[in-house]
């Protein structure tokens, strides 16, 4: 960019030339100049071909060479700084990147450097384009003399002279416009200047140079005498309001809002005085509004955009507007000669107060309102309270005929554009009480008491006030004269008032600090009292407003505390609130337990657990933060407790999942209720809409298979005849029956937005079908696949007698991706899915979709299958020492240094008949040493006849058919392998029940056998190539090890080698013990892995448990699970802990991205590990080994003897 030549301005002119051609259908459709600006600056929204475009590409070049050395700098500082900081996550890091990068001397000179060569080339571009202009008329000229002083012809588009207008509209142009309206000129010259300026896009004039001089002119021009004049600039300053962004309005809103303060401040202009009071049908009076009411509803309408721009462009907005309304005259004057403030001109306007409704509501405004009237202008909140109490005294000491009475001639129907000075102090009154009362709805709102008055000695407190706001009700007239009929109520002070207690009286935190106190229920009470006593209650005191008082009443005695307060008045109810406060204390601080899966144990042994999860959801449905001294958030302590059988179980009794289920269909099925309806809802481009990724995610994290056994094991579907529109789910068998089994004309006939919603469902089976066991659990009770590939059959069409077609929709491709998820098993290597998307062509979708069994054997990966290599060298040596007779402790630790130095050097020999004989023979030798066995020998001498007619779980049979269809992909297993491995877990049933304590329990996962399918024993038989025998003498030796009570979950199953406490809890060491080490680790190891586990509300344990669980089927190829099963068993349980982290290690880079994507649960449960192999990180894992092994091994050794 330093050496701009003519090729260069060539080139720019041609990419713009592109640029605008292919974007002219868009523009010429624009119904105005300012319309088609907005096209262009959302481009990139709209345009998919935006960054294809040459002038798009050479900015992005253009940056990437100027600033990429410097960005990448900064990054790298960043993270090494940040390294140690689990808080700090990847928004932070590009907020502090952003804002260095635009702070910075390359910026700056980059950002000038393209200003002038664009205003060049742009320059150019105009200049030709005026030529090209001027020869074609004269063309036209010399056609058609007759029309010679025509300047354009019928065919001109709108956009071309709205384009003409834009560029012509140039720095010469608006300097001529400000030396017209110097007020020197004429009349006319002014007028038609202003007209002029009316008639340009305001983002024009506002992006000249001369702006600043111009806006002053203005400023100036608006105290013209001349209405017609003032009308027109205030018609500028209303079009700048509407068409211009924030950062120009801005400027127009500072001009106008310091030209009334100055217009108020003058000695010279003629304001109003209270006691004369207003009539608005003066032309001074009606101007005077007419500039306020503009400034009132733009305040009014900039909340609903300010949040998108800097927050420096909205202080200033705020600041602007109190320092106006903060604007006093000399109060030297008695009240009834008083020059009237601007306040009393809004609170005309704006008598409710919208506006500052409006600007307290978002945290974002509201946190500057409140600073600035602390700070700086905390006179407009004691003018108010002061207004309040004159009200009030006024009501006190005088009747309400002679409050609110008009003048003699106030009744004349000429005179009702008329204010009177009483009717002002009432209108300003009922502006300050909507004010104080949107104040003391927020904590920073209620600081801002107590309040020093002028002559009143006592500060006026926030009791003080709503004992005055109560006493307001009785004491008042029931409305004032002035207003109609249809609006009595509206405006009168006890309604007002009431309607400013209920608000107070729904927010519990408000409710306690400003109404429970023995002062202000007194108050309320007080009108009652003297009913009862018979004596007067107060002036004018009527039904209506005793009403009023019993809706206050009935509101407090409605929540616990109220109604304590109310019975046994404010001491007792103190101790309550004590009592009250050190439970939720001691509830949140017992809440921090639930964020690792050791608390969780201890919540559940304790008993603890079902309080907290209640305790966590109430902080919940109230939108309130929970574990104050740690920023878990609900997400992370969901997805702790929902993986365990207890948890599950407490969140659905505490409501939290009919919550969660109701808010999706909300918004899945009905869409949000507080959204305006200014245009028809867009049909949602993701298959997931983003209105429902919460609550997916919500739901994903909700439903391992702990949860998913016990909320949904050994139920029923409803399977209705027919389901109500208003119908809503409130369970998870409510969302498998209405949103993915949907089996039924009614169930597909109840949706408002069937695709949408059956996608959403399908979505979520996907994923939690992850998890083999909830696929299984699934299967056995619903049949998804039949239910699946049925819908497939029926969106066949046929195009003739021997031909038939799938249809291509969203749903069928869905469904395809999810029936070859479900059906086949394998590794990264091992199958290949169908993607969810349509590509590009004339074969949109090339993958072979089915309605019946087998798959098409494109989703089989043609990987080596069981090829086993020559024996190596140095595995016969390892073989070898199974032989030698050395001491047997050195004799185990010379074949882990051997089995490691393979597993560095040469793992893939490490596999088939190999692995069985190292396994078969190592698992032997350990079990002869007595310092390496765990556990007692059991005693087991049932034969096959005394098995053979027990029977299996329907989930244990489907696992065992998915096990030899995987093995027979693998060739590794036989179609006899089905009886063998049958028999097999039997066998291992009858001999895990030996060592099993009798229990009772309402957990379901309690009630008999192990919930889930055995994964390891499926491993270990195909590993033992289907033999039942070895399968069966290795698990026996295999099960005295510490290392089976972690690869091999059904070992500790009820297990009386448990505690009882531990037994009771559901919680199996894997959950305990494991995952929990690897959040540790993981903190420590990984930070940045850690802290985007946490930024994305999931947590590591969840998805560890899944892994593990499955022994990685599904996640690992079958070689890499070999060597996880060989690898615990050789170098101890605790390289379970080691290769998780490895793993998360591995996956770093994917963790990140998908944290900014708001996905990585769907990520880390569906996808494969792709690119992991156990050995390339076994130096990392003997790191890791010698670092934690002491902690880590000595808990899991410790898994037997733990108990309360």
């Amino acid at each position: 960019m330093a050496h701009f030549s003519g090729e260069d301005e060539v080139m720019l002119q041609a990419m713009l030339r592109q640029l605008f051609q292919s974007v002219k259908e868009k523009i010429t459709g624009a119904p105005s100049l300012e319309c088609a600006e907005e096209i262009l600056l959302h481009l990139e929204e709209t345009d998919e071909n935006f960054h294809n475009y040459e002038f798009v590409k050479y900015l992005r070049q253009h940056i990437c060479n100027t600033l990429g050395s410097m960005i990448e700098e900064e990054m790298e500082k960043w993270t090494s700084d940040q390294n140690q900081d689990e808080e700090s996550g990847y928004d932070t890091v590009v907020q502090h990147v952003t804002k260095r990068t635009q702070e910075s001397k390359e910026y700056k000179e980059m950002m000038h450097s393209l200003k002038n060569i664009m205003m060049v080339v742009v320059e150019s571009m105009i200049n030709k384009f005026e030529e090209d202009e001027m020869r074609s008329q004269e063309r036209q000229k010399k056609i058609q003399k007759e029309k010679s002083n025509s300047y354009c012809t019928d065919n001109c588009s709108d956009s071309d002279s709205s384009f003409n207008q834009s560029y012509k509209f140039c720095q010469g142009k608006l300097q001529l416009i400000l030396d017209q309206l110097d007020p020197g000129q004429p009349k006319e010259v002014r007028y038609e200047a202003l007209q002029t300026l009316c008639s340009a896009p305001p983002s024009d004039v506002l992006n000249c140079e001369n702006w600043t001089t111009l806006c002053e002119k203005l400023t100036v021009s608006l105290s013209d005498p001349d209405p017609v004049f003032s009308d027109r600039i205030l018609k500028f300053y209303a079009q700048t309001f509407t068409l211009s962004p924030l950062h120009m309005t801005k400027e127009i809103y500072t001009s106008l809002a310091k030209y009334l303060k100055l217009y108020f401040l003058s000695r010279e202009n003629q304001i109003p005085a209270l006691s004369t009071g207003i009539d608005i049908s003066n032309p001074n009076v009606i101007c005077l509004l007419k500039k306020v009411r503009l400034l009132n509803e733009y305040q009014k309408e900039a909340p609903s955009f300010w949040i998108r721009h800097p927050e420096k462009y909205m202080e200033e907005i705020v600041e602007n507007t109190l320092s106006l309304l903060s604007v006093k005259h000399d109060q030297s004057h008695l009240v009834s000669q008083k020059i009237l403030d601007p306040i009393y001109f809004f609170a005309l306007v704006d008598t409710k107060a919208v506006w500052f409704k409006k600007w307290m509501h978002a945290y974002y405004s509201r946190t500057a309102v409140l600073r600035l009237l602390e700070k700086k202008y905390k006179s407009l909140v004691t003018t108010a309270v002061q207004q309040c109490v004159q009200y009030l005294e006024l009501c006190e000491a005088m009747k309400a005929d002679e409050i609110l009475g008009h003048s003699k001639h106030c009744g004349n129907k000429q005179k009702t554009f008329y204010y009177s000075g009483q009717e002002l102090q009432y209108i300003y009154f009922i502006h300050s009480l909507c004010l104080l009362g949107r104040l003391l709805i927020y904590t920073q709102g209620r600081r801002l008491f107590p309040i020093k008055l002028k002559n009143r000695k006592d500060l006026v407190s926030l009791t003080d006030l709503l004992v005055l706001f109560t006493q307001l009700i009785y004491y008042s007239p029931s409305c004032p004269k002035m207003t109609s009929a249809a609006h009595l109520d509206n405006y009168s002070p006890a309604s007002m008032v009431t309607e400013v207690l209920r608000i107070l009286c729904d927010q519990k935190e408000c409710a306690v600090e400003c109404l429970y106190n023995n002062t202000v229920i007194e108050a309320l009470l007080q009108p009652i009292h003297n009913l009862m006593k018979g004596t007067k209650t107060a002036p004018d005191c009527s039904e209506t407003a005793l009403i009023h008082i019993a809706d206050i009443l009935a509101r407090i005695a409605s929540v616990e505390e109220g109604l304590t307060l109310l019975l046994y008045g404010e001491n007792m109810n103190s101790s309550e609130e004590k009592s009250m406060a050190w439970e939720e204390n001691l509830l949140d601080d017992l809440l921090n337990f639930a964020a690792t899966p050791k608390g969780l144990l201890f919540l559940q042994r304790t008993g603890a657990i079902n309080e907290c999860v209640t305790f966590m959801f109430d902080r919940y449905a109230k939108k309130l933060q929970i574990s104050r001294h740690k920023k878990f958030g609900y997400g992370v302590l969901v997805t702790q407790v929902a993986s365990t059988a207890a948890g599950a179980v407490a969140l659905q009794s505490s409501g939290f999942i009919n919550t969660l289920i109701t808010e999706l269909w909300a918004n899945l099925e009905c869409g949000r209720d507080d959204v305006r309806v200014t245009h028809p809802r867009s049909t949602p481009v993701d298959p997931i809409d983003r209105s429902c990724q919460k609550s997916f995610l919500g739901l994903v994290n909700l439903l391992p298979y702990p949860a998913v056994y016990e909320l949904v094991g050994n139920q029923d579907l409803p399977n209705k005849a027919e389901y109500s529109l208003r119908e809503v789910p409130t369970c998870v068998i409510d969302i498998i029956d209405r949103l993915i089994i949907l089996n039924s004309e009614a169930k597909i006939r109840s949706l408002f937005n069937y695709e949408q919603s059956h996608i959403f469902g399908l979505r979520l089976l996907s994923v939690v079908c992850c998890d083999l066991n909830t696929l299984l659990l699934l299967e056995a009770q619903y049949q998804v696949s039949e239910i699946l590939l049925n819908a497939q059959e029926e969106n066949i069409l046929e195009t003739s007698e021997s031909h038939r077609d799938f249809i291509i929709d969203g749903l069928s491709v869905e469904r395809n991706h999810v029936l070859v998820r479900i059906n086949f098993i394998g590794g990264p290597m091992e199958r290949i899915l169908p993607p969810r998307v349509l590509e590009k062509g004339d074969d949109p979708y090339p993958w072979p979709m089915f309605s019946s069994y087998p798959l098409p054997n494109c989703y089989l990966s043609e990987v080596t299958r069981n090829a086993d290599l020559k024996q190596d060298n140095d595995l016969g040596k390892l073989l070898l020492r199974f032989k030698m007779s050395d001491k047997q402790t050195e004799w185990i630790e010379n074949c882990r240094r051997q089995f490691c130095k393979m597993m560095k050097a040469k793992p893939d020999i490490i596999s088939g008949s190999a692995l069985l004989e190292l396994l078969e023979k190592f698992v032997l030798h350990l079990s002869e040493s007595p310092s390496e066995c765990y556990f007692p020998s059991v005693e087991y001498t049932t034969t096959d006849a005394n098995v053979k007619n027990e029977s299996l779980s329907s989930v244990q049979q489907l696992g065992i058919k998915m096990t030899v269809r995987y093995g027979k992909f693998l060739n590794l297993l036989k179609d006899s392998a089905e009886n063998d491995l049958t028999l097999v877990l039997k066998h291992c049933e009858r001999f895990l029940k030996q060592q099993q304590a009798p229990i009772k329990s309402s957990l379901l996962c309690l009630q008999g056998t192990y919930a889930g399918h055995d994964w390891f024993v499926s491993s270990l038989f195909m590993i033992m190539l289907g033999d039942k025998e070895k399968t069966l003498r290795f698990l026996q030796k295999f099960s005295r090890l510490l290392t089976s009570a972690f690869l091999w979950l059904p070992r500790l199953h009820i297990s009386r080698y448990l505690a009882t406490d531990t037994i009771e809890s559901g919680i199996h060491p894997v959950y305990f013990c494991s995952t929990h080490y690897i959040e540790m680790l993981l903190k420590v190891e990984v930070p940045l892995v850690f802290s985007a586990f946490h930024m994305s509300g999931f947590a590591p344990s969840q998805i560890c448990l899944q892994w593990i669980s499955q022994c990685f089927w599904n996640y690992l190829d079958w070689l890499e699970i070999c060597h996880y099963i060989a690898t615990c068993v050789f170098l101890g349980p605790d390289y379970q802990v080691y290769i998780c982290i490895a793993i998360f290690r591995h996956l770093q880079q994917d963790i990140l991205q998908h944290t900014q994507t708001q996905d990585l649960q769907v990520f880390l449960k569906e996808e494969a590990l792709h690119g992991f192999r156990v050995s390339d990180y076994f130096e990392y894992m003997e790191i890791l080994e010698q670092n934690y092994r002491p902690v880590v091994l000595r808990d899991m050794r410790n898994v037997r003897v733990q108990s309360t």
